[in-house]
């Protein structure tokens, strides 16, 4: 089974003001790298649910830093044609210099000599997150958005809030 999660925010307050979620049993068996295959499915039937659309989603896991450079943040912003912004906690593929410790410091991300996003510092102290680019934006604006996005918490809200409400962690008033 997988329990897909979306939940829509206002900006720039990124206050919850819709939650979906859908739990159905898994067609694709588990293949390393080819996740989108396995999640796609339950997310945007999650997202078919929703009365309000988003206009940028920010999707736990990569996009560009894919090593087939498409991602499950590139497969749902190209599926539901948005823009989509991938915000990793683990590398899947590239090589990175040190990223420095405070709130917006970032290393480039690359691999074979192309640049696939960076590693993201989200607050000071903390581990840094995998950012590329999913669907229709670009690195930059991704960074931007990823902090803007970021609260207090290493997760930006979105994904953070998504996380909880998957996890039956999430009530909204």
């Amino acid at each position: 089974m997988a329990r897909g999660a979306v939940v829509v925010l206002t900006y720039p307050e990124l206050r919850p003001v819709e939650c979906r979620i859908v739990e159905r049993e898994i067609a694709f068996p588990y293949v390393p790298g080819l996740l989108s295959f396995r999640e796609c499915p339950v997310i945007l039937e999650a997202c078919e649910k929703l009365s309000r659309i988003p206009d940028l989603i920010l999707v736990d896991g990569q996009g560009m830093a894919h090593p087939r450079r498409f991602g499950i943040a590139s497969h749902l912003g190209l599926l539901w044609d948005k823009p989509t912004i991938g915000c990793a906690k683990s590398r899947l593929c590239g090589e990175h210099g040190p990223v420095g410790p405070e709130r917006g410091d970032f290393a480039e991300l690359a691999d074979e000599g192309e640049v696939i996003g960076v590693v993201l510092r989200t607050r000071t102290n903390v581990k840094p997150l995998y950012v590329s680019v999913g669907h229709k934006i670009s690195l930059d604006v991704a960074i931007r958005w990823v902090l803007d996005c970021s609260r207090g918490y290493r997760l930006p809200e979105p994904t953070r809030l998504a996380h909880l409400a998957a996890g039956g962690n999430l009530k909204l008033t």
